[in-house]
């Protein structure tokens, strides 16, 4: 009995949970902006918390393009210096509601004059599994220090993520943060408590021994290394343009605040701290703002 009254983000890996890459991505789609130029989207229909890969191409020098996804600016970046194609990644969050939203480009042509080309993303509702756990009114209604300080924690995250780095700090793909796994699951569950909707799961769920070394999914820069509210020892790592990770109910944290990480550096280790059911990592990955399935940019990297 209280191990359901302990809830959160590992509540049930129920069978069928565990996904490689849920929510597969549509049809490409290619659209024209004039000689030599063109937009690349990895789908036109997608379901919510999904990743899309954005490029521009170009059969000359690339002029000073700008960039938006749903009229937000979007980050753009090379591979290369001598390379003609820029890319992008767009979120599309777990809650955003589904219709049509546009991925725009803008630049000067021609003595001046401003141009645009964009091409439009469908969003779908994402196919996401609803459980309904009765849990102690604790878990549902903090006291009030509890709620505190949770909402502390909810504001020191948005910080966090309202801050773009305008560059880089990532290279080559992203990896998932334990050795030897290729699937996770509990992206995106919904969960009535009580019979009260709850916030759905904004990450990957990894069941693993205590223990166990955590991993850096890529380069970065540690902008977070302490224990919260919910999700106990947390680690949050910046490789810029608005990319975030989180790595969450460590039972150590082995990096510090404002420390430089190389990609699969130990960060870590799994635990089972905040309110969990057991030892697992949560795997949260960020876009802009965009809680995305984290497994989506290790399979569909550019």
């Amino acid at each position: 009995m209280s191990h359901r009254l302990r809830f959160l983000c590992s509540a049930l890996f129920v069978l069928g949970s565990s996904v490689a890459a849920p929510n597969r991505l549509l049809a490409q789609v290619r659209k024209s902006c004039g000689p030599g130029l063109a937009l690349k989207l990895s789908a036109g229909v997608t379901p919510q918390g999904s990743l899309i890969l954005a490029d521009i191409t170009s059969a000359k020098p690339l002029p000073d393009l700008t960039a938006e996804w749903d009229g937000k600016p979007t980050p753009l970046w090379k591979e290369g210096s001598a390379t003609r194609t820029l890319h992008a990644l767009l979120g599309v969050d777990l809650e955003k509601a589904p219709g049509k939203y546009e991925w725009k480009i803008s630049w000067n042509g021609p003595e001046g004059k401003a141009m645009t080309c964009s091409a439009s993303v469908t969003v779908r509702k994402g196919q996401f599994r609803t459980e309904s756990l009765k849990v102690d009114n604790q878990f549902v209604q903090p006291d009030v220090q509890q709620q505190k300080r949770a909402e502390e924690d909810q504001k020191k995250m948005k910080a966090i993520y309202d801050t773009v780095t305008p560059e880089r700090l990532w290279e080559g793909k992203f990896r998932l943060p334990l050795k030897g796994v290729t699937t996770g699951g509990n992206f995106g569950r919904r969960r009535i408590l009580n019979g009260q909707p709850r916030s759905p799961h904004a990450g990957v769920d990894f069941p693993a021994a205590s223990g166990t070394p955590v991993f850096a999914a890529q380069s970065g820069k540690v902008v977070l290394a302490e224990e919260l509210y919910y999700s106990g020892n947390t680690v949050v790592i910046d490789h810029g343009y608005g990319i975030y990770t989180m790595y969450a109910h460590l039972s150590e944290i082995g990096v510090k605040p404002g420390q430089d990480v190389a990609v699969s550096r130990e960060i870590g280790k799994v635990g089972a701290t905040g309110r969990v059911t057991g030892p697992h990592l949560h795997w949260g990955l960020t876009i802009e703002h965009a809680r995305v399935n984290g497994m989506d940019i290790v399979q569909r990297w550019p």
